[in-house]
């Protein structure tokens, strides 16, 4: 494979000579007043999905140009030529002449009046969980099937002449879907204003939250009850715990099958009576936010435990006290569960951590931000390698670094990619010179800026900062930490577990008790639980496996005087 660091200035010189690439130019009929944002332009071989559903991050991706736009006048067209970037082919010149199926998406920013005083053109979420390809005022155009020829003088005109409906009053708006749920008797669902974030980004920025009441909750108003987080991306719906009051028969998939199971358990009395919380806070960087104060993303850690939580538990008659309360996730959803008991240790109860996301830099994800000087590849004094991203459980690479990051920047500049390295640069840096979140990584070359690891190893390196702050953090997670992950896992996530695991055995005063399970061949999202069951039926199962253990642990810890009748009826 040719080098990235060579292939990179190559790709730009070729593009700034060629003048030899079929001209495509795109308009966009119904709009009113100038645009800012960018246009994402997709070919593909097939129809079906949509061109705009098959561009991803992985080698079977269709291939995707991007253009930033600012001021585009009412009936300009935007250009994309042979200097426009693409992904996984970098320019028009690339492209082998022939039939492709071609749709754009123009996702549409908004100026937004940080309290930092920075003015950015962001891409607002509009309730769809920040996708671009399906996010409510965006244009596009239906699919159209052209005949393309890198050398050819003809011009190549389309029109996106389609917008994406609103949200509102569909299936997907949480409002009606909590309306529709058959369990609306347990199952609520809050928007709640944040006044944090609402001064962070200078507009009104709601949060979103499904909660789930015990069985008894109404026949016994004198309970109070502990309080468990789940943490996950942005889903309309409570998405883990799809409750339904249908039996299955054969027909039904596993998943509806774990629903109606959840939901014998919980209405049954079989499950300790909690109240469980499911938080959406989606962004204009990512469909989630990490749950901590950021820098860029703003203090969504404070804004979900220091006003939404407490807000819950007024209503719904939470213990509201750190002994009561536990979290679990997966994914993003497992760092998030480990930076929340990480840095709110006396607020929480409790970690079930799966498959989290780095938390040791030392492996973000195959790169060690500390010792390697490029992110793209390793180099010799006479050989290099790309470095790896995702592969399957058997160890086939299927991405590696260098093309996702192309991939993100198609899909935005300046960390707007709304996608995974996008947000993590957006929660992990500060501020750059220009107000968007300062590049760690240049997205062109896999270079490392070496003058942001101190911040990035200070403020979200969970490992650092628990080898740091021991002696104070080691007492308040004693009994709290508990970690699952696949050794096979699909981003190499399961690195950064490991050495995690390494540093908590080599404590003292206290000596961490953390548990730690691996699956071994398993791949993301695995969730531990009795290794006689496959990894799907351990998923299916996770909330019943961990609630038991959850409220053992609260009522073992509990501090003198504390409730723990009211709720156990």
């Amino acid at each position: 494979m040719r080098s990235l660091r060579v292939l990179f200035p190559a790709l730009l010189l070729s593009v700034a000579v060629s003048s030899h690439a079929q001209r495509i130019e795109v308009t966009i009929p119904e709009a009113a007043a100038p645009l800012h944002g960018h246009l994402v332009l997709v070919f593909a071989k097939k129809d079906d999905p949509e061109p705009r559903f098959q561009l991803n991050e992985d080698y079977w991706s269709a291939q995707g140009f991007g253009v930033d736009v600012s001021d585009l006048a009412p009936g300009k067209p935007i250009v994309v030529d042979a200097s426009t970037f693409g992904y996984p082919r970098h320019s028009l010149t690339d492209l082998d002449p022939g039939d492709y199926y071609v749709q754009a998406v123009f996702n549409v920013y908004e100026l937004f009046h940080l309290a930092s005083g920075a003015n950015l053109w962001l891409p607002p979420d509009k309730g769809e969980g920040q996708h671009w390809e399906r996010k409510p005022g965006n244009f596009y155009n239906k699919p159209v099937q052209i005949h393309f020829d890198p050398k050819s003088p003809a011009t190549i005109h389309i029109s996106l002449d389609q917008v994406i409906p609103p949200i509102a009053g569909t299936d997907e708006d949480p409002a009606v879907i909590a309306a529709k749920s058959p369990a609306a008797k347990w199952l609520k669902y809050m928007r709640y204003r944040s006044e944090k974030l609402s001064q962070f980004w200078g507009r009104d920025v709601y949060l979103g939250a499904w909660i789930l009441l015990p069985d008894g909750f109404d026949e016994h108003p004198n309970a109070h009850y502990p309080v468990v987080v789940y943490q996950d991306h942005y889903y309309p719906g409570f998405r883990f715990l799809a409750l339904t009051k249908i039996p299955p028969d054969a027909k039904s998939s596993p998943r509806e099958k774990a629903a109606y199971k959840f939901f014998q358990d919980w209405t049954s009395g079989r499950l300790p009576r909690v109240i469980m919380i499911y938080v959406q806070n989606a962004n204009p960087y990512y469909d989630d936010s990490y749950v901590v104060d950021s820098a860029n993303v703003g203090p969504y850690g404070s804004a979900i435990n220091e006003e939404l939580i407490p807000a819950i538990e007024k209503q719904y008659r939470g213990i509201g006290q750190g002994w009561a309360r536990a979290t679990f996730g997966g994914s993003t959803g497992g760092w998030e569960t480990f930076a929340t008991q990480v840095f709110y240790p006396d607020m929480y109860n409790g970690a079930w951590v799966a498959c989290p996301d780095p938390v040791d830099f030392h492996a973000y994800q195959n790169i060690n931000l500390y010792d390697d000087t490029n992110a793209f590849f390793r180099k010799s004094d006479f050989g290099e390698v790309p470095i790896a991203a995702d592969r399957k459980p058997d160890g086939s690479i299927i991405a590696n670094t260098g093309p996702e990051y192309a991939y993100e920047y198609v899909l935005g500049t300046h960390g707007r990619s709304t996608d995974q390295w996008g947000i993590w640069q957006a929660v992990f840096s500060p501020a750059g010179p220009d107000g968007y979140p300062a590049e760690i990584i240049n997205p062109l070359t896999g270079a490392i800026d070496k003058s942001l690891v101190p911040y990035w190893h200070d403020h979200y390196d969970l490992a650092a900062i628990l080898k740091r702050d021991w002696p104070t953090l080691g007492p308040k997670l004693e009994g709290k930490l508990h970690f699952a992950v696949g050794d096979g896992d699909t981003y190499f996530l399961n690195n950064a577990v490991h050495l995690l695991q390494n540093q908590l055995d080599a404590t003292h005063n206290p000596h961490s008790d953390a548990t730690f399970q691996y699956g071994p061949g398993m791949p993301h999202c695995y969730t531990g639980g009795p290794s006689e069951y496959t990894m799907q039926q351990n998923n299916a199962d996770w909330a019943q496996r961990v609630l038991p253990l959850m409220v053992d642990h609260m009522l073992a810890t509990a501090p003198p005087g504390a409730d723990v009748t009211s709720w156990r009826y």
